[in-house]
């Protein structure tokens, strides 16, 4: 066995997912999530659903170890959720993050090849786009919206990925540590465009990989027209930041 191989039998993988009113979806994924590798753990960033999600995970949480509920106090949005499951991370030692949708529009099975992909890359994105247009069940209008809004993230910030907010994800810790995870204030699309962004102006090594995005079958869209217009904006925000130098690596 190589030291390589060594180092990843012993990897601690930590898969967050965000969840409102996902009580029927959450129970259905934690066991598809945990059977695709075994050392994968699950924190689900649960903001007091009044279907019982939170409540779901607990019981799961009580016959595996494998699985950890973060109970918030109301619906605080999708990055606050992911920066409070990153600092879980950084704080237990896990070397590999995902970000995951609880819905299936992110498919379980597709992890094994993001933790092949990470091997030698930092942060592993699950693209919609790189090859073709990979989305089942959008409208027209929506799935435009989302091509054509990556276009112009590329055009403002030169970024080379063709999903910036695409959230199917893979970090490794480093690069959530170098991260200033308390000035990320952003959330939806931006928040993933930001994090990609600042990732990538550091000098982290990105990767895209193919999948097939499916919109969700049960339960409600969190999309919204707050969420489009803070795209629209940060991406001026974060290209002038990081023209006065805010991102730099705070660790080697």
């Amino acid at each position: 066995m190589t030291d390589q191989e060594t180092r990843g039998k012993d990897q601690r993988i930590l898969v967050i997912i965000p969840t409102y009113n996902e009580n029927e979806n959450i129970q259905k994924i934690i066991p598809e999530v945990l059977e695709q590798d075994p050392r994968i753990e699950i924190l689900v960033v649960d903001d007091s659903s009044p279907d019982g999600t939170g409540e779901a995970v607990q019981r799961w949480s009580e016959k595996t170890t494998r699985v950890h509920l973060y109970l918030r106090s109301g619906k605080l949005g999708l990055g606050t959720a992911y920066v409070e499951g990153f600092k879980y991370a950084i704080a237990k030692g896990y070397d590999l993050v995902f970000e995951m949708d609880a819905d299936f529009s992110h498919n379980p099975k597709d992890l094994p090849q993001f933790l092949d992909a990470i091997d030698h890359h930092d942060l592993v994105i699950g693209s919609r786009y790189i090859r073709g247009v990979n989305v089942v069940n959008w409208p027209l209008s929506r799935l435009l919206l989302s091509y054509f809004a990556n276009v112009y993230i590329r055009l403002i910030t030169g970024i080379p990925v063709r999903d910036a907010t695409a959230g199917f994800r893979c970090y490794k810790r480093e690069v959530l540590e170098n991260i200033d995870l308390d000035h990320i204030n952003s959330d939806g699309y931006a928040f993933q465009i930001e994090m990609c962004f600042i990732a990538w102006k550091m000098g982290f090594r990105l990767l895209e990989i193919p999948i097939i995005f499916v919109d969700r079958y049960v339960g409600i869209s969190k999309m919204n027209s707050g969420i489009v217009k803070e795209a629209i904006w940060i991406v001026w925000k974060i290209r002038f930041l990081s023209m006065i130098g805010r991102f730099k690596k705070k660790t080697s």
